[in-house]
């Protein structure tokens, strides 16, 4: 299980005897193992406050914090996918956080390669994000005064969205490596696509592309499609193999097949 913990502390006059209790009360929360003794309650030493955050759910013995899923919260206003300026509910936001850590302990075990990306590549989706997000839209992000009042009134820091994009791009790189590979499309996929999905698009009287032009970008559709359902079914595997535990019966999984957590592109 993982031993990393946030604390929360009020500063106040600590003696070194309250000094020495908080190291214990610290050891204390990090050496537990199972979920019952994972929650904590503040803790007054002398006229300081500390919060121990409290653990929300464990997955494969790793444990999932409040502040984990208060971060989820704030950057959702970052996913591409949301509208506007509407973030997860607290369900959503930590069903995302499940399933992105099973990915990750995967990515672990798998040990596959994912490739580390440049500052090029975060720069670029950087400028996507800024450019392209919905809730940036009256915000006018592309320009520097815009992005910087859009990140206060969200209070967010330039470092934590581009771990934030680094995270992603990581995720999709394991996606990409883990289940693309030895994918085939067919001629005769592609042209199936061509006349039973593109076309019908075309209102009449508007000529089409010939499909030698678009026969490129439609293999790319169709394998990103066949990526998408071998991804589905692994993670719902993961999902139903795994010890998962949510301590707070209030943000159990909703019925509804919510988003799991790999970044829609």
């Amino acid at each position: 299980m993982s031993t990393e913990r946030k604390i929360r502390i009020a500063f106040g006059p600590l003696q070194a005897t309250s000094i020495a209790v908080l190291w214990v009360c610290v050891l204390s929360a990090s050496s537990q193992t199972t979920p019952s003794g994972l929650s904590s309650a503040p803790v007054t030493i002398g006229q300081g406050t500390i919060t121990i955050d409290r653990v929300i759910a464990v997955v494969n013995r790793q444990v999932i914090l409040q502040s984990d899923l208060e971060d989820e919260i704030q950057l959702s206003v970052l996913d591409p996918t949301a509208a506007g300026n509407t973030r997860d509910t607290r369900q959503q936001a930590l069903d995302r956080l499940i399933s992105r850590t099973l990915i990750q302990q995967q990515i672990q075990q798998e040990k596959i390669p994912a490739a580390e990306p440049t500052a090029a590549e975060v720069a670029d989706r950087l400028t996507q994000l800024r450019t392209g997000l919905p809730a940036c839209i009256r915000s006018d992000c592309a320009s520097d005064a815009g992005w910087n009042a859009f990140l206060a009134h969200h209070e967010l820091s330039p470092m934590r969205v581009e771990k934030y994009l680094r995270n992603r791009l990581q995720i999709l790189s394991f996606i990409e490596l883990r289940f693309r590979e030895g994918i085939r499309i067919t001629p005769e996929e592609i042209e199936t696509y061509y006349r039973e999905t593109l076309l019908p698009q075309y209102p009449s009287g508007q000529t089409p592309p010939p499909l030698q032009q678009v026969s490129a970008r439609i293999e790319e559709i169709l394998l990103q499609q066949r990526v998408n359902a071998l991804f589905d079914t692994w993670l719902s595997n993961l999902r139903s193999q795994g010890q998962i535990q949510v301590l707070d019966t209030t943000l159990e999984r909703p019925s509804a097949h919510a988003d799991e957590g790999a970044p829609k592109e």
